[in-house]
């Protein structure tokens, strides 16, 4: 019932750009500060962003300031990362995560950048 579909993961070449979206369902979204994390293989899963519910609040991630925007539509049940000036760095599974009364997680997407 409980659900966070992530997508808009893919390539891309250093320096472009990608959108991340984490549509959720099955709880009060609206309740819920968003994160979003990365991972690469063999290495701790890392914090990448933090949005609060209302959406006029964020915190970063010292590696990704200034570079990636998280922002939120309640109306749509969804959470983006906007990521630009991507670095081959970046590369990673992207995961969003739902915290509130409970926690969730969404399944992860895939995010390559070129070197």
């Amino acid at each position: 019932q409980v659900r966070l579909v992530e997508s808009g993961g893919g390539l891309a070449q250093p320096g472009g750009s990608l959108r991340l979206s984490c549509a959720a369902s099955g709880f009060t979204f609206s309740n819920y500060f968003m994160k979003w994390y990365r991972q690469v293989p063999g290495k701790e899963r890392g914090w990448v962003a933090t949005i609060n519910g209302a959406g006029d609040r964020t915190n970063y991630a010292d590696s990704v300031k200034g570079r990636f925007t998280i922002f939120r539509d309640n109306a749509k049940n969804t959470v983006y990362l906007q990521m630009n000036s991507l670095k081959p760095e970046d590369t990673a599974v992207y995961y969003c995560n739902a915290v509130g009364t409970y926690s969730y997680w969404g399944q992860g997407t895939q995010v390559t950048v070129s070197s």
